[in-house]
């Protein structure tokens, strides 16, 4: 699966109609980035069928959720999904799953209780999916895990095809490598604010962190990196802001994806945030395509 060194990660398709969608489409997939990430929300798309749109509206940007909630639907279900858009667009879909949060699996009427327990089960029900007289596929079909503790990490590992971290530092990158060890994917998210006035910059990147800081499971994971309380006021700490978000020009950037990759990744998704919530950045992601 060609996934690039550098993808966009985007939540910002949301707002959009399924032509005006695809046109933004077409052309992320002009400007060479080789795979597009999208997460799944209680409020947003479903992630199979607005992946099944963004591979039918290109010809060869892999899709990849980013992730998809094992809250959203069974086992059967995810493994149902994945093939058909496994044998529709060979080599072109990547799934990625993760347990989400507490408050918003609440939201879906479900008890967020054991989540590496009910992960470890999704995987293997999963596998044990029949197939029937569905055809074999020509092309593997991969998942990824949106893995960021060190035992989540270790069944990306175990009963995945590797990881794909959300909020992390270089060093959580250094981290994952070790623990999944060579041959699996590791696809880090990295956020992105590019603006020449540091405060304006910083500024939006604090919008963005405050509401994720109100989730545990964000808190613990920056907590291994020696981030303490008092750098999760407030919508973050200048330390945090700067080591969790890019905040500055296209060299920045390429300096940070280089971290990462030294680091071990093979794929750094660019999330790239202008303070705008239902528009696609697309200035932007044009001016990120020279890293591509």
């Amino acid at each position: 699966m060609r996934l690039g060194r550098v993808g966009l990660w985007t939540n910002q398709l949301n707002g959009l109609g399924a032509a005006e969608q695809r046109d933004v489409l077409q052309e992320v997939e002009g400007l060479g980035f080789g795979t597009l990430w999208s997460g799944e929300s209680a409020t947003g798309r479903e992630a199979f069928t607005h992946s099944a749109l963004a591979l039918a509206a290109t010809e060869r940007l892999v899709v990849a959720t980013g992730v998809a909630s094992i809250w959203a639907r069974d086992a059967s279900a995810t493994a149902s999904a994945q093939r058909v858009l496994a044998e529709t667009f060979p080599g072109r879909f990547l799934l990625g799953l993760g347990v989400s949060h507490g408050a918003l699996v609440g939201a879906r009427g479900h008890t967020y209780d054991k989540p590496l327990t009910a992960m470890r089960e999704h995987l293997r029900a999963m596998d044990a999916h029949p197939t029937g007289d569905l055809p074999p596929l020509t092309v593997p079909a991969p998942r990824v895990l949106g893995a960021l503790g060190p035992a989540m990490l270790e069944l990306a590992r175990d009963l995945a095809d590797g990881a794909h971290p959300f909020l992390v530092p270089p060093e959580h990158t250094a981290l994952a490598r070790d623990l999944l060890g060579p041959g699996k994917l590791l696809a880090p998210h990295q956020a992105v604010v590019l603006h020449d006035e540091v405060e304006v910059a910083r500024a939006i990147a604090r919008t963005d962190l405050k509401g994720r800081l109100r989730l545990p499971n964000y808190r613990r994971s920056l907590a291994r990196f020696g981030f303490t309380e008092g750098d999760f006021g407030g919508g973050g700490s200048d330390a945090l802001v700067e080591r969790m978000y890019v905040c500055g020009d296209e060299a920045a950037v390429a300096a940070r994806v280089a971290e990462h990759l030294e680091a071990g990744a093979d794929h750094v998704a660019l999330h790239l945030l202008d303070g705008q919530r239902a528009v696609p950045p697309l200035a932007g992601w044009r001016r990120l395509a020279a890293l591509v």
